[in-house]
């Protein structure tokens, strides 16, 4: 009970520049297997506070999310929830899982928000069954073209003001030339990020679902990053095909000290 009300008062990171799911749709429950409900408790001399972000699992023992949602000052504490659909109920499908370590990416900058990305490590595999799945990452080389519509998924907020939504919410969007996003911001990298959003700005990504996946056709491409200040359009995401090989590295390193068994599925 005590975490279920920790996720009821936790409210979004102040620096979380994307993630609210405006003008979508409640997605069919369990239908987005791989997403992630990052939930994080965070300890200092002031006090403790409670956040959240997004994530997708891409392997059972790991979580990629965005480097901006973990805090570095402070005793922070991360539980991974799997399988869930109303993230204020504890549903039978959910998996709780707190999260071993973490590794943000080296050139990763707070100021920035450049080579936003973290891998979370988990203490136990998962159990992988048709509510908790990993998703597909893309090739090194392998980019997303411009017109292409993607969705992205997540309990944020679903107004400008208000609160989170109770259950996953879903949003399509296409991804846009990066001249676009250049034009508009000069630490935009092309390489390593992707300009996304929709120009009529009725549907967009903003606060509380950082972290989450730009799903394009059948593949995480993207990380929910960062917003053009309070711009509705367009969004950047992170672009995971240039992390590709950074990704495998660490997930190499994950390999080498073994992991419990996860249970049997159910």
């Amino acid at each position: 009970m005590l975490l279920l009300l920790l996720i009821s008062s936790a409210f979004v990171l102040p620096w979380a520049g994307a993630g609210r799911i405006i003008g979508g749709n409640e997605v069919v429950p369990h239908s987005r297997p791989y997403m992630a409900y990052v939930l994080m408790h965070v300890s200092n001399r002031s006090g403790s506070k409670a956040f959240y972000c997004g994530g997708f699992l891409i392997r059972p023992d790991a979580v990629l999310s965005a480097a901006h949602c973990v805090p570095k000052k402070g005793r922070v504490n991360i539980t991974v929830i799997l399988g869930a659909h109303n993230i204020r109920i504890r549903e039978w499908s959910q998996q709780w899982i707190s999260v071993r370590d973490w590794v943000f990416h080296p050139r990763y900058s707070p100021d920035s928000v450049k080579y936003d990305i973290v891998l979370l490590r988990l203490i136990r595999r998962a159990t992988i069954n048709q509510n908790v799945q990993p998703i597909s990452i893309p090739c090194r080389n392998e980019r997303v073209r411009v017109g292409t519509k993607c969705s992205v998924a997540g309990w944020g907020r679903t107004y400008l003001t208000g609160h989170s939504s109770n259950v996953m919410m879903e949003v399509d969007l296409k991804v846009q030339n990066d001249k676009l996003c250049q034009q508009l911001s000069s630490t935009y990298l092309r390489r390593s990020m992707i300009c996304v959003g929709d120009q009529n700005s009725r549907k967009s990504s903003f606060d509380g679902d950082s972290g989450g996946p730009l799903v394009c056709n059948q593949k995480a491409h993207g990380i929910v990053s960062h917003g053009m200040g309070r711009r509705l359009f367009p969004e950047v995401f992170t672009r995971v095909s240039y992390f590709e090989p950074w990704i495998r590295q660490q997930l190499r390193r994950f390999a080498l000290q073994e992991l419990p068994a996860s249970p049997s599925s159910q």
